[in-house]
């Protein structure tokens, strides 16, 4: 797709192989924001060949311009590629952000891991002038894996790479456009009065939310044999399991909801106000991820009230305080357990995290400032 705004006159070049998800929202946020934006991106299917093609397929569909000054992408694209096979588009200021990166990113077996993609992302950072990060964890898990990733090349083996990426890197957290809640009416507080002996087994059952894309990355299992665990002890719940699903759902989710039927109150994908709106009526997010490099399912959640109970890896840590992270399975049981009997607690507690940081407004100027030839 090429952008209704014309790339003659534009100053910023915003390319996106993978035009779905965050990957779209961040390229329309920039572009709705920022003046001097041609956009080029393509559909957001078949996320391998995209990685592999799409420098090509761009290769061939941009533009010369003069007017160029600075090249956004995504990690997806192999930058390499582009500007071996476009050199007017080498001499331009060129940002790679990474919302994810291939070097630590889950596969089931490591022997199932191609290694293509991770070295793609390598050569796109070397022939980067800024390599910029949604989060200190994705940062340093990747500067820190290319040693190890490059032993895997059986002789020859480049040197210190990590050594020269890294005065390129900075952290820009990915910019949440944080809807207004206020306009969804009365808290989850005013819907739920206390019973007469203000005791938590008197108010209605604590909801739980899982608001995550239906893969196995998001660990669906852990979550499912946790409530069912509470459900074998009688513990009483509501749940509501949101998320978008793609050609393959793990069988996990068609057990779950035999197993929990009774306690369900939302399957499935949901319209942007409805999911809002199921977010302001739960009282629990719980993350059960294997990977997560920044997650803004859980910061939204939170936005909208719910207490987050997040495992104690990955980037959780960096955003959220240590009394919202678990360390084994059987600490977010009976995290889970306690707050299912006194469900008050999830409902009075203010969450210590601020999610206005990681907002548009407050991240805007250091965007500007990235897509400015001016800038880092």
């Amino acid at each position: 797709m090429q952008s209704e705004v014309s790339p003659q006159g534009a100053s910023v070049l915003l390319v996106e192989p993978f035009y779905g998800g965050s990957h779209k929202q961040l390229i329309d946020l920039l572009q709705q924001n920022i003046e001097g934006c041609c956009v080029f991106t393509l559909p957001a299917k078949k996320w391998h060949w995209r990685a592999r093609t799409a420098a090509l397929h761009f290769s061939q569909t941009i533009p010369t311009c003069p007017s160029h000054r600075v090249l956004f992408s995504s990690s997806v694209l192999n930058l390499c590629e582009l500007v071996a096979l476009r050199p007017d588009l080498a001499r331009l200021k060129k940002v790679l952000y990474f919302h994810e990166n291939q070097l630590v990113y889950p596969v089931r077996k490591d022997q199932e891991r191609d290694f293509q993609y991770g070295y793609n992302q390598v050569l796109s950072c070397l022939v980067s002038d800024v390599v910029v990060f949604n989060s200190v964890f994705n940062m340093d898990s990747f500067l820190s894996s290319i040693s190890s990733f490059m032993k895997k090349i059986p002789d020859h083996r480049p040197r210190d790479l990590d050594l020269l990426i890294r005065p390129k890197c900075v952290v820009l957290y990915y910019p949440v456009q944080f809807p207004d809640v206020s306009r969804f009416g009365e808290s989850r507080t005013d819907q739920r009065p206390v019973g007469e002996g203000g005791t938590g087994d008197q108010m209605e059952p604590l909801h739980i939310v899982w608001p995550h894309r239906w893969e196995h990355d998001k660990n669906p299992e852990l979550f499912f044999s946790t409530l069912i665990k509470l459900k074998e002890k009688q513990v009483d719940f509501h749940l509501s399991v949101l998320g978008e699903t793609y050609s393959e759902v793990p069988e996990i989710f068609s057990e779950a909801r035999c197993q929990l039927d009774s306690h369900i109150q939302n399957w499935g994908y949901l319209s942007r106000d409805r999911y809002l709106q199921v977010l302001i009526q739960a009282d629990v997010v719980v993350s059960t991820a294997r990977h997560e490099f920044f997650g803004v399912a859980m910061l939204e959640a939170v936005h909208c009230g719910c207490y987050p109970l997040c495992p104690k890896a990955l980037v959780y840590p960096e955003i959220f305080p240590a009394e919202y992270l678990y360390d084994t399975p059987e600490q977010l049981r009976k995290r889970l357990q306690g707050l299912c009997r006194r469900p008050d607690v999830a409902r009075r507690h203010v969450v210590k995290v601020d999610t206005s940081s990681f907002s548009w407004t407050s991240l805007k100027q250091r965007f500007v400032s990235l897509l400015s030839t001016e800038g880092p």
